[in-house]
């Protein structure tokens, strides 16, 4: 595994000290992500889905285990070699004012620069292949502030593409866009997964684009890994019963192969 987040434990400062260990948001959680793979990391909500992406990037610091970033203990490196490795595409971020596109993906070279941060031909190489990957370049002296959420999310991944990163982790990318841009942010993810060897780890909401995009599913149910593999062995019935506690018709499309998911609604007391 290139990433890894070995038997982690990782609880919130003020929470632990107010309720102790018991209040763990993560607990003995293991994952792991190949170059070239794109994990999805599914859950209800307070599962501690979020959590395993900031300890997985260093942000938090866990209790108990250790996160490993091709060998190394990420907790040894300094920040600006995990900055070098690692990127990250947080759910929701608040747009920066009166900057351009260009400027905002410009900023994730940031990590390669000196101390003035002045850009290189290289550096401005990359930040033109980001944008165009990203289907940005018509709109690079746009203001972000200006452009619809879903441009603005492609503003985000345009600037992790762009610091050139190892290791690509995403909370909910596909958070409020309609469906055809959230079917091709996945296909833009998978695409650079593939062609840039990337470990990408991306937190999903839907199970049925989890289900055509992901090589592996990890499952977390209240802090816990409950399940780990393939499409076909990880988002059956039962394990999804037990990682949302609802049940969901699992059925697979006719013509594609690929699997779907429908909520089931509770039947009222006494009906057949």
């Amino acid at each position: 595994m290139h990433l890894e987040v070995h038997e982690v434990t990782a609880t919130y400062g003020a929470r632990r000290a107010a309720q102790g260990p018991a209040s763990a948001v993560l607990r003995d959680v293991s994952v792991g992500v190949r170059r070239g793979e794109l994990v999805a990391l599914l859950g209800a909500n307070g599962a501690g889905k979020s959590t395993a992406l900031k300890v997985a990037c260093g942000l938090v610091a866990p209790t108990r285990g250790r996160v490993t970033l091709a060998g190394r203990d990420i907790a040894e490196m300094t920040r600006g070699a995990v900055a070098r490795a690692v990127a990250v595409v947080e759910q929701s971020s608040q747009p920066a004012l009166a900057f351009t596109v260009r400027e905002v993906v410009s900023m994730g070279r940031a990590p390669h620069q000196g101390a003035w941060m002045v850009s290189s031909d290289e550096d401005t190489s990359i930040v033109d292949e980001a944008l165009a990957r990203c289907e940005l370049t018509g709109l690079e002296h746009r203001v972000v502030t200006e452009l619809s959420g879903g441009e603005q999310k492609r503003v985000s991944i345009a600037r992790a593409l762009a610091q050139t990163p190892e290791v690509l982790l995403l909370d909910e990318p596909g958070a409020f866009l309609d469906v055809r841009h959230q079917l091709a942010l996945y296909e833009l993810l998978l695409e650079q997964t593939r062609s840039r060897n990337l470990a990408c780890l991306v937190v999903m909401h839907d199970l049925n684009v989890a289900a055509q995009f992901a090589d592996r599913v990890v499952l977390l149910a209240e802090g816990r890994v409950v399940g780990d593999g393939t499409v076909e062995e990880v988002m059956t019935y039962r394990k999804l019963k037990e990682t949302f506690g609802a049940d969901l018709y699992c059925g697979q499309n006719d013509l594609t192969g690929a699997r779907f998911f429908l909520p089931m609604r509770a039947r009222p007391d006494g009906d057949a």
